[in-house]
């Protein structure tokens, strides 16, 4: 999965997206100017080529939400639904439906595929990071507000995504800038922090991305280079069968693996289907230059599956409909 600078492709990033091992593309703020503009990128996307590209995003609510103007509702950040839960749990989960509905449609209506959404992080109150993108501190109440996200979700034809297996919550530091360490031992880690995923499954999340953290009592490497953490844990522990997205590899958390050619090697020998390579269009060229791999077919099946099998309703279409200005308002209404 790469990203694209602009409102408008370059002749250079056309030819990047048709590379055979280009399978998707993520937007940014910096993509977004206007509805019309995002919706003229996204379908110039699309007709890139013949083979599907999954167009994914982070628009989680709260400070990670990459289009906000020209009619985008501002969604809040997930720690209002858990400090709602403490005192009306159902309507708590009621709103949470609401607004993944609310997410998905509205960037369906303008051509995004995908939202790599909710965090799955537990608040243990230390993490600047994962802060109030949090629901709530105990993963029983993270697991049921997420199956209620992901089933708004749902309702307007997105899968959702979990990160960041196995949790990203209890560390300080910031793996966009750092590598984080986690000193607990696995037992702790499963029991907290790792619960949500074992009991949601790819049933409720169809995809799932990993830390740049390393947990030394587990593996030396991060979890998303870590064979023990993606095939022996998430995938036979816990019997996933979705979508594992490999968090940015230009992340300062994913040094340790090496220049990007290692990075990429890495995470695909552990197990993940898709690589991230963000904001540095140079190294995804030489990667996709340098990278020999051939897909494995579960791997592509699993991604299509992302793909969105029904049609979204135009822009003007979805503002008209009795549900989704029924959804919008209670997005927008007080926990």
């Amino acid at each position: 999965m790469v990203d694209v600078a602009g409102i408008v492709l370059t002749d250079a990033e056309r030819e990047r997206l048709r590379h055979p091992l280009v399978g998707g593309v993520i937007l940014f703020a910096r993509n977004f100017t206007s509805r019309a503009a995002l919706q003229t990128l996204t379908a110039e996307i699309h007709a890139a080529r013949s083979e599907p590209l999954l167009i994914a995003v982070d628009h989680e609510g709260g400070r990670v939400q990459r289009f906000r103007r020209d009619g985008f509702t501002s969604l809040p950040a997930m720690r209002t639904l858990g400090e709602q839960w403490m005192h009306d749990p159902m309507g708590a989960m009621r709103r949470a439906t609401e607004i993944g509905y609310v997410l998905a449609s509205e960037l369906r209506a303008c051509g995004v595929d995908f939202s790599f959404a909710p965090v799955l992080d537990l608040d243990y109150g230390g993490s600047t990071v994962i802060g109030d993108r949090s629901f709530h501190a105990d993963p029983r109440v993270v697991a049921m507000l997420a199956r209620a996200l992901a089933q708004g979700l749902a309702l307007a034809g997105m899968g959702a995504c979990g990160k960041h297996f196995p949790g990203h919550g209890f560390v300080h530091a910031d793996s966009h800038l750092a590598i984080p360490v986690d000193e607990r031992p696995l037992a702790e880690i499963l029991e907290h922090d790792a619960a949500p995923y074992q009991w949601l499954g790819d049933a409720v999340l169809p995809a799932v991305m990993p830390a740049h953290v390393i947990y030394p009592k587990v593996d030396r490497h991060p979890a998303g280079f870590s064979r023990k953490w993606i095939k022996t844990i998430l995938r036979g522990k816990l019997a996933y069968d979705g979508v594992v997205f490999s968090d940015d590899l230009s992340m300062e958390g994913a040094s340790v693996a090496g220049d990007m050619l290692a990075r990429a090697k890495a995470a695909l020998a552990a197990g993940c289907d898709m690589v991230l390579v963000c904001n540095r269009p140079d190294l995804a060229d030489d990667l996709l230059t340098r990278l020999m791999h051939t897909p494995d077919p579960a791997s592509t099946a699993r991604i299509r599956r992302l793909m969105p099998v029904t049609a979204a309703p135009d822009w003007a279409t979805l503002q008209a409909l009795p549900r989704f200005r029924a959804a919008r308002r209670a997005a927008r209404a007080e926990g």
